[in-house]
């Protein structure tokens, strides 16, 4: 089961989930990748990224130097300084076999964001030493928010970080979090033997494999280990002599697998870069001004915590659906009449409703819309304005919000408004508004109260999933669901009955039944190993081997995607062994 963060933990997510855009990060992901591959089977030599911009519609690369003829579909702009890939590409590159392309670009980072989206460099690129000025306070922040993403981000594979000085509560929650990519070291003395040390590796790998750089052997997937880079963050600033060491590991003036990153002014320094008290970032000659990425001191605990409480496996309570009674029939439903207005949140966001809605306040009065209908007991306009505008928003903007959506919503058969305020002022969603997941909660409800259909109805219920909860959400919007109960408790209700229909089926001697109810919960949760598990039962059940192994590599291949998730868990593994005692990974 899923354990929702709380207090300061779940603050922390909230913040995290303003600045996450889980679509443009694949995007990232799989479009570099693809580009790699590409660009091996042409037989060309990838270019140097210095700077990338990550947008709703589009990544773009700046890359030097110009070249007129990226591989499909990247497209050419700027006269070749610009390669882009739009974000309808996604589709296609999910189904691209990039399971065995290495990362090409993993110093990749974000330093912040623009009015455009969020703005990233390679360490790589700058060939040398990267300073940082700027107040002590806000240079640490924006130091521990860059030390964080490269531990965690997804568009990199293995990689070393070596954090020197942070000390604390930094070191020791990215250490935990990212045990195989983080190491942290008191002093800069401690960290150079292993810097060096790699730098000589990466030498003679060039040399013995006869690629002419880092970025052709990632390319073309040869001595794949030897390219795994190192970063060094510091967080406090070198002594002179200390600055002189680095400045002379960092200068190669090529490719090295190795990016550096000191705090202060440092003679030498191929990049430096400069942060304001308020958190402007100047990214010096790469020219991006930006609000950078922080991750203050005080919120160091926090976010140990947050990570701490995603990777626990204990159950959490749930609350019973419709304590003090249901309904005879599901949310929604009136009599033999359809639903007024259909809101659908098990997957991506859907919404059919009757009346007009301008494209331009759609994602808006989506959000409230949602909001709404995950909260049937009504919601005073209050609370509203603190879940839907956290920085704060004026009483009229609010309401015209709020009667935008109950123009879009009209009104139910008997003429009754399909979004009203209740006598105590809370804003409440119409009889015949049907949502969902509301209809999931009442069928899994029918389902204990008539156990002789109790199949039936946990099937019914499944059918609604479609995907992971909100699955389309925009960037920035929907920092509410940190604090709700809402993703925490769909995600355990959906694992739980489709486990349950898992077991009911293979008891009935029905495995593709059983197979339909794993995958559909796996629709929601595709991370989930007991899922997974019972979908490897429920097809061995069937006696087709052949299957197994298609599954078996399914799930590997699934896992592979995770830079923090590079094995199956051993309960998984034994099945695996079990089942399929002869099968060989793919390679």
């Amino acid at each position: 089961m899923i354990v929702r963060p709380e207090g300061a933990a779940a603050e922390t997510e909230r913040a995290l989930r303003i600045g996450a855009d889980d679509g443009a990060v694949r995007l990232l992901d799989l479009g570099l990748r693809q580009l790699s591959k590409s660009m091996a089977a042409g037989g060309r030599t990838l270019p140097t990224v210095y700077g990338v911009h990550l947008g709703q519609e589009s990544l773009d690369l700046w890359i030097a130097p110009a070249d007129r003829n990226p591989p499909a579909p990247w497209q050419s702009f700027d006269d070749g300084q610009v390669w882009r890939l739009y974000a309808d590409a996604l589709d296609v590159l999910e189904g691209a076999d990039l399971a065995d392309v290495l990362a090409p670009y993993p110093g990749l980072v974000s330093i912040g964001t623009n009015e455009g989206g969020r703005i990233l460099v390679d360490l790589e690129a700058a060939h040398g030493l990267i300073a940082l000025r700027g107040p002590e306070e806000t240079r640490r922040s924006v130091l521990a928010a860059l030390a964080l993403e490269l531990a965690t981000n997804r568009w990199s594979d293995h990689m070393r970080i070596t954090l020197v000085g942070f000390g604390g509560e930094l070191a020791e929650n990215l250490a935990e979090i990212a045990p195989d990519r983080v190491r942290a070291v008191p002093t800069l003395h401690e960290a150079l033997p292993e810097l060096e040390g790699r730098g000589e590796e990466v030498r003679q790998a060039l040399a013995a494999s006869g690629v002419d750089s880092v970025l052709t052997g990632r390319c073309r997937g040869v001595f794949g280990e030897a390219w795994m880079p190192h970063y060094l963050i510091m967080a406090d600033e070198p002594t002179p002599q200390e600055a002189d060491r680095l400045v002379a590991l960092a200068r190669t003036g090529t490719r090295m697998a190795a990016g550096y990153l000191v705090p202060g002014e440092v003679q030498g320094a191929t990049w430096t870069w400069e942060v304001d008290a308020d958190g402007r970032l100047q990214a010096g000659v790469l020219g991006f001004e930006v609000d950078a990425q922080l991750i203050p001191e005080e919120h160091y605990r926090a976010l140990g915590d947050l990570f701490r409480s995603a990777s626990r496996l204990e159950s959490v309570p749930l609350p019973e659906p419709g304590a003090g009674g249901e309904p005879s029939e599901p949310p929604g439903a009136s009599g033999t009449q359809r639903p007024s207005v259909d809101i659908r949140l098990l997957g991506p966001i859907e919404i059919d409703a009757p009346g007009p809605m301008d494209d331009s306040r759609r994602a808006l009065c989506t959000e409230v819309l949602i909001y709404l209908a995950t909260h049937p007991g009504g919601v005073h306009p209050t609370v509203l304005s603190g879940a839907i505008w956290p920085r704060g928003v004026s009483a009229g903007v609010r309401d015209a919000c709020v009667a935008r959506v109950s123009d879009w919503l009209g009104r139910d058969a008997r003429g009754r408004p399909n979004l009203y305020y209740d006598d105590r002022g809370r804003i409440k969603l119409g009889s015949e508004v049907r949502v969902d997941w509301a209809v999931f909660r009442w069928l899994v409800w029918r389902s204990a109260a008539e156990p002789a259909s109790e199949t039936a109805y946990m099937a019914y219920a499944l059918d609604l999933v479609r995907g992971p909860v909100l699955a389309d959400r925009p960037r920035g919007r929907y920092g509410w669901l940190v604090t709700d109960d809402l993703e925490y408790e769909a995600t355990a209700r959906v694992i739980d009955v489709a486990h349950r229909l898992v077991l009911l089926r293979l008891d009935e001697g029905d495995p593709h039944g059983a197979i339909s109810a794993a995958r559909a919960g796996l629709r929601l949760a595709p991370d989930d190993e007991g899922l997974w598990r019972d979908l490897l039962r429920a097809t061995h059940a069937t006696g087709d081997v052949a299957q197994v192994q298609v599954v078996v590599d399914e799930l590997r291949t699934r896992v592979g995607r995770d830079p923090l998730m590079d094995q199956l868990q051993p309960e998984t593994e034994a099945l695996v062994e079990e089942l399929v005692p002869q099968w060989v990974p793919q390679r």
